[in-house]
């Protein structure tokens, strides 16, 4: 989207601000649907950049880059910290300074911009770390809207950590602006107040990301140094719209050429009049169906089509990353995954694996910091909750892949000597929606990694992992990297086995006994009366997963999602239903009905045959004698 177009839009914005008054007065009471701007994203006479506000917090330990516009030629005098730097404003407004680093400090400090008729003074400055929060409806969820989201708000009394969300916005290449705006969300139906640095109150943490206050308010209360936490999620939104247009363009992948093709095609074959008139055709059939009233108007706007499409590659980091670019931050927090997860491609989790990591480096490299801190919380859960009855079925879930590939990049860069890198699982938040609203557990989890490797703190946020599989008379042998058990002291679920045939069947699982008594809880035996000869596992392979392992330290850190085999799901496809798939990097609508039938049957047979075994184990011996004659 050009720049001109999207001024003239902020512009628009700016005159229905004019028509409702004073943005101080009507901000609380817009009609349904309607944004306002209290403050453009450029605006006339000396101004700084929407970042730098009063009640903002400046990234401690680093040099600190003011910037912002003023008249061709005029020297800009900023005072801060007893310090003064100036700046002449090049021809096209810009200028910059730029002041030596300080340490973290809860002393509120005043910032004194002057220019040669006007002067901007921004109160309460505090200077600590400041965190990204990005990814989609997840990490967007409100605090109001969460779990225990009232308690959370009774005790929202924060001073000294800031909240910033970036409003919504999308741009093939980096925007460097962003306007303040009370903006209506569709999905939730209320304004959001955006694009404004707040101080964390009750009523200001209430719209704000629960995940990101939860998170920003832990580490504030371990560590006292002032916290800043800017949400640039959007509810909706793929992994790739969060990456630089030319980033993805430079990943040699067929997964990833394939995608840039399609949206590619998809823009250069819109036609805005053509569609105008499908949408008018499409309306006269709803009328004459009785699905549309008689006198309903015929559209006449132009739409604008893919180019401007949340989802567009690319499109989320011009819009929204853009503005924060330059900015120095102390490291991001990143929950997302579930649109990525629709379709009938069978390759999302290796497209996902592709693109993760490259994203991650982007980010980086926008904030000028290669090592920068970045947390991953897993893909959420969704779906019916997955039983012993109901076991199999999860398989052909695309979510799991993309589960899988977020804890995968976390490992590869973890192995290639990323100190900074960090994960959380929250696939035990369980809930049969994609909003579970357990997100207190999840902003703690990923407050424990950072509170461990950036602050210091001497607690533990690795969750126990498979460090290494052994086949031994008929089990699998797992040697875990640390003590793991269920979480209710009773038997071990979630882990599933399966031999030559690729057919998987719910493992029973165990420690190695001694005289009745357990030898290590970091040794786990998998076994199946179903397969003879196991040869690959699994655990946690569903989407809302009956896994139950943990580690066993009092902390509630689950064992991420992990497998032994490296089978497609078409390859499943094949074993389950009997035949190969029609493309071997997909499954249609009917293909993964058959593959979902298939799964189904597998496990009615396994519980049938359960069923006969437990009748042998438990009838007489007399009654066994007369049915084995039978």
């Amino acid at each position: 989207m050009p720049r001109s177009f999207m001024l003239y839009c902020w512009m628009a914005l700016i005159a229905i601000t004019i028509a409702t008054g004073p943005a101080q007065a009507g901000l609380k009471t817009l009609p349904k649907g309607e944004s306002v701007i209290e403050t453009p994203a450029i605006g006339a006479g000396l101004c700084v950049d929407n970042l730098f506000q009063s009640n903002m917090v400046l990234q401690r330990d680093k040099p600190i880059s003011i910037w912002g516009w003023a008249a061709a030629g005029e020297i800009v005098t900023v005072t801060f910290d007893g310090k003064e730097q100036s700046a002449t404003a090049a021809q096209d407004r810009t200028w910059k300074v730029t002041f030596p680093a300080l340490p973290a400090s809860e002393q509120p400090r005043v910032m004194i911009v002057q220019g040669k008729d006007q002067k901007l003074t921004l109160e309460n400055i505090l200077l600590g770390d400041v965190w990204l929060a990005g990814g989609q409806s997840n990490m967007e969820f409100p605090t109001e809207r969460i779990d225990n989201g009232d308690l959370e708000l009774a005790s929202a009394n924060f001073p000294n950590v800031r909240l910033l969300t970036i409003p919504q916005n999308v741009n093939q290449e980096p925007v460097n602006v962003f306007p303040r705006i009370e903006e209506w969300s569709d999905w939730s139906k209320q304004h959001f107040h955006k694009g404004f640095w707040e101080v964390c109150t009750p009523e200001s943490a209430r719209e704000f990301s629960g995940i990101a206050y939860i998170f920003a308010r832990r580490l504030y209360m371990a560590t006292h140094i002032p916290q800043g936490v800017i949400n640039i999620s959007r509810g909706g939104t793929a992994v790739e719209t969060w990456t630089p247009i030319g980033v993805l363009r430079s990943i040699d992948t067929p997964e990833v050429k394939a995608l840039l093709a399609g949206w590619d095609t998809k823009v250069a074959q819109w036609d805005p009049k053509v569609d105008l008139q499908q949408r008018i055709d499409r309306l006269h059939e709803r009328i004459k169906s009785g699905k549309a009233p008689a006198d309903a108007k015929d559209p006449t706007e132009l739409a604008p089509g893919p180019t401007v499409d949340m989802n567009r590659p690319g499109n989320c980091f011009g819009g929204m990353f853009g503005p924060i670019s330059g900015l120095r931050v102390k490291g991001a927090i990143w929950h997302q995954g579930y649109n990525n997860a629709f379709g009938e491609e069978t390759t999302n989790g290796d497209m996902y694996r592709q693109i993760l990591p490259h994203m991650i480096a982007a980010w980086r490299e926008a904030v000028g910091d290669p090592e920068m801190a970045f947390g991953i919380i897993s893909l959420c859960t969704d779906g019916e909750p997955q039983s012993l009855e109901k076991f199999s079925t999860g398989l052909a879930d695309n979510g799991c892949y993309i589960r899988e590939a977020q804890f995968q990049t976390f490992l590869d860069l973890r192995k290639a000597g990323d100190k900074n890198i960090g994960y959380a699982s929250s696939y035990d938040l369980r809930r049969n929606w994609y909003h579970p609203q357990i997100k207190i557990p999840a902003g703690e989890r990923i407050a424990r990694w950072a509170m461990a490797t950036q602050y210091g703190s001497q607690i533990h946020w690795l969750a126990p992992m498979v460090k290494e599989m052994k086949l031994e008379d008929g089990k699998i042998v797992l040697q875990i990297d640390g003590d793991a058990g269920p979480y209710n002291d009773g038997p071990i679920y979630g882990f599933s086995i399966a031999g030559d045939d690729r057919k998987f069947y719910p493992a029973t699982a165990g420690y190695p006994m001694v005289d009745g008594k357990s030898t290590s809880h970091n040794v786990i035996l998998l076994s199946s009366p179903m397969v003879a000869n196991p040869k690959q596992y699994r655990f946690a392979w569903n989407r809302n997963p009956m896994a139950n392992l943990k580690s066993t330290d009092h902390t509630d850190l689950p064992m991420p999602i992990s497998r032994s085999d490296h089978w497609t799901m078409n390859d499943l496809y094949e074993s389950y239903v009997g035949k190969k798939s029609q493309s071997p990097t997909s499954l249609d609508r009917q293909e993964r009905n058959a593959l979902n039938k298939a799964l189904q049957a597998a496990d009615t047979a396994r519980l049938v045959e359960e069923a006969k075994a437990f009748i042998r184990d438990h009838e007489s011996p007399n009654t066994h004698a007369k049915n084995k004659g039978k």
